[in-house]
Parts: structure tokens; C-alpha cells; sequence
């Protein structure tokens, strides 16, 4: 009797501790969407992909993001090279098709993340595993009874990993994980994702309240009908961020691409 006793109160403190963890996502989760909503501050910064061997500066408007390529494999661009990508993004912001699609896909990939961040509290079973005065962290693993409505959400529903959390503004610092197995497309026919694929994605506040993707390492490997890669590869770190005024036009958004990086963050006026 004494045994069944303490299982009985070992299963319930279990319990509860399970739901606290699943509160703290909760609470993170919804903090992330009130901020997303709320924040419309506009940024220049250094875009460095690494699998790529490229480095971009960009520069945030309402209107969308222009970059321009003035690295590749650790070198500056020639003169005629820079004159061309220079060129390339003048096209780019007199192109309405080219803005349009821009403006599609970014909107669609904010959906998508909204849609992947609010399944995170119900998509695996977490587990606090560490918490200090500043940050909390948690383990995660698939939830058996988390039923994935597309392919995104049921790769994000095999993974395993780790979140930390910064205490105070209850915000997403850390979140990595690994595919603990295979995901099969059209029941395998159409492609399948291999286990052991990797994501890790890092995040800092930047300025007050404001906080953006520094780092993201994603190493996913897969192959698709006819043989064709359906993996993802990426090593992208962001850094060197200054805020640009939030009436920062196009035009201007050009010219800033000229600046040194934390020196200047007034578009030049005429």
C-alpha cells in the first residue's frame, strides 16, 4: 500500500509539472504573437550564409527588403561585380511583379511560423530540465497524441530537442532540435526526410523589447520523386543590426545600402 502511495504521488507531481511546462510554452508563444504584431521597426544589417559562402547587406522597408551580395567566398566583390548586383537591386525595386512576389512569399512565410508557433505547446511533451534567475530551459519530445494537419507541422512534430527561454520577457532564445525519424511524402512515394536531420535556431534582443533570428542552422536531408534533393541546408547568421527610420522608402533603402554598418541610420535626403 505504501508503494502504490508514493507511485500514486510521484505520478501526479509528474503530472503537474508536465502542465507548468507546457504553460511556460505556452506563455512564450503567445508573448512571441503579441510581439510580432506589435513590432514594426525596420532594420539594416550583415546577412551571412555561410553554406552559401555569400554575405549580403539589407536593409527593411514597409515595402519590402532590399539586399545586395558584397561577399562571396570570403571576398569583396570586384568593382564590375558590385557595379552589376548594384544594378540588379536598382531593377528589382523599379520591378512591381518582382516586389509583388516578395511581398507573397513574406507573408506567407510569417503565416507559416505563426501557424508552427502556436502548434508548439500541443506538438511534443516538455519537460523542465533547468532554471536559473535568468532563463528556463526545456526539453521537448514528440507528442504520440499530436495529430500534424500538413507536412511542416508533422516534420516539427518528430522532432527532439531543447528551448530556453529568457525569464523575464517570458521570449524564445534558443529553440534546436533533431528528426528522431524517418517522414515519408505521400507515404514514401513522393519523397522522404531522413532521421537525424537537425534545425537550431538562435535569437537576441537587439534593442529594447525587440528581438530577432541571429543565427539559424538548419541540416535536413531527404530525397523527393526523381531523385531530386527535397532537404534543407542552411548556416545563416545576421549581426551589425541598426535601425533604419520606419518612412525608409525604397530609394532610400538603396542608398543605405552604401552606408558602414552601425554608423549611419538616416536615409540620405534630397
Amino acid at each position: 500500500m505504501r508503494v502504490l502511495v508514493l507511485t500514486a504521488i510521484a505520478t501526479v507531481c509528474a503530472s503537474a509539472y508536465a502542465q507548468d511546462a507546457k504553460q511556460i510554452v505556452q506563455k512564450a508563444v503567445e508573448e512571441e504573437l503579441a510581439a510580432s504584431k506589435a513590432d514594426h521597426s525596420l532594420w539594416r544589417y550583415r546577412d551571412n550564409r555561410k553554406d552559401a559562402g555569400t554575405v549580403y547587406i539589407v536593409v527593411q522597408t514597409s515595402q519590402g527588403s532590399v539586399k545586395e551580395l558584397v561577399e562571396r567566398n570570403g571576398q569583396p566583390l570586384s568593382a564590375s561585380d558590385a557595379a552589376a548586383e548594384h544594378q540588379r537591386v536598382e531593377n528589382f525595386i523599379h520591378s512591381p511583379s518582382l516586389l509583388r512576389k516578395q511581398q507573397r512569399d513574406s507573408a506567407q512565410d510569417d503565416k507559416n511560423a505563426e501557424d508552427l508557433l502556436r502548434m508548439l505547446p500541443n506538438a511534443f511533451v516538455w519537460k523542465v530540465v533547468s532554471d536559473t534567475s535568468d532563463l528556463t530551459t526545456l526539453n521537448f519530445e514528440p507528442n504520440p497524441n499530436f495529430d500534424a494537419p500538413d507536412i511542416k507541422s508533422r516534420v516539427m512534430g518528430t522532432m527532439a530537442g531543447e528551448m530556453v527561454i529568457d525569464k523575464k520577457w517570458h521570449r524564445i532564445r534558443t529553440f534546436k532540435g533533431m528528426l528522431t525519424q524517418d517522414v515519408s511524402i505521400g507515404w514514401g512515394i513522393l519523397g522522404k526526410l531522413r532521421k537525424g536531420g537537425t534545425f537550431d535556431v538562435e535569437r537576441r534582443e537587439i534593442a529594447p523589447g525587440i528581438w530577432q533570428i541571429v543565427e539559424t542552422h538548419v541540416h535536413i536531408n531527404g530525397r523527393a520523386l526523381f531523385f531530386k534533393s527535397i532537404g534543407e541546408q542552411q548556416d545563416e547568421i545576421s549581426s551589425e543590426f541598426t535601425r533604419v527610420p520606419d518612412s525608409t522608402t525604397l530609394a532610400e533603402a538603396l542608398e543605405l545600402l552604401k552606408a558602414p554598418l552601425g554608423e549611419h541610420s538616416d536615409p540620405p535626403r534630397k
